[in-house]
C-alpha cells in the first residue's frame, strides 16, 4: 500500500476548505425564513412577556396589531422596527 505524505499546506486547505463548509451550513440553518405574521402566543414567547403584558403593550399603542375575527396578528417587521425604536444605548 503506498504511503502519502501529507504537508502543513495541505492541512492549510482542508482547513480553509473545512470553515467554508461550515459557514455555508451555518448560513443555511439561520436562514430559515421568518413568518410575516406572529399570533399572540409566538409574540409572547419571543418577547418573553405574560398575556397581561402584551395586552397593556396592544392598548397603550406600543405594539401595532392586526385583529381578524378573534385573532390578533403582529406584523414581524413592524415589531422589529417597534424594537429597533425603542432601543436604548448608553453612552458612558
Amino acid at each position: 500500500m503506498p504511503t502519502e505524505i501529507i504537508t502543513t499546506d495541505d492541512l492549510r486547505e482542508f482547513k480553509i476548505e473545512l470553515l467554508q463548509d461550515i459557514k455555508s451550513l451555518l448560513q443555511k440553518t439561520t436562514a430559515a425564513p421568518q413568518k410575516k405574521y406572529l399570533k399572540s402566543n409566538e409574540l409572547m414567547e419571543l418577547l418573553k412577556v405574560s398575556p397581561g403584558t402584551l395586552q397593556t403593550l396592544r392598548i397603550n399603542g406600543t405594539l401595532p396589531y392586526t385583529k381578524i375575527g378573534g385573532i390578533i396578528l403582529y406584523d414581524a417587521d413592524e415589531i422589529d422596527k417597534v424594537i429597533k425604536e425603542n432601543s436604548i444605548h448608553n453612552k458612558f
